[in-house]
């Protein structure tokens, strides 16, 4: 696999268009810190991981209201063969301020608000609303 954050994402949004409630993925410590942050913003339910060394894997749980989800769509912006960097200046809200781009800074990963607000910029991983 390439690109491991692509195919978390297309397992996440293909699971919240036919309406399952669990997703499973390798682990990675970058995939597992994205789902915390969706999590903390409230487009996921719940994270956790499961196993033990290669066999780990990363288990989500979609949250859904009144029977749809919460998350419209996700897009990956930095891709492996196009890296996107974004200055602080150029850092704007997602969807008028209804959705999240999830930013990798020195700091860690974080979401473009908090970059915002830290005045860090970084590489922008994906897009969430």
């Amino acid at each position: 696999m390439t690109d491991p954050i692509a195919d978390f994402l297309t397992r996440v949004r293909n699971a919240a268009a036919i309406g399952r409630t669990e997703v499973r993925a390798p682990y990675s410590k970058i995939l597992h810190r994205i789902a915390e942050i969706l999590v903390r913003e409230g487009f996921l339910e719940e994270v956790s991981h499961r196993g033990r060394g290669p066999r780990r894997i990363l288990a989500v749980r979609l949250r859904y209201l009144d029977g749809k989800s919460v998350i419209e769509d996700l897009r990956r912006v930095s891709r492996p063969g196009r890296r996107s960097y974004m200055a602080i200046r150029n850092i704007r809200p997602v969807k008028s301020g209804f959705g999240i781009a999830v930013i990798s800074t020195p700091e860690g990963l974080m979401t473009n608000r908090e970059a915002k607000r830290k005045n860090i910029g970084g590489e922008v991983l994906c897009e969430v609303w």
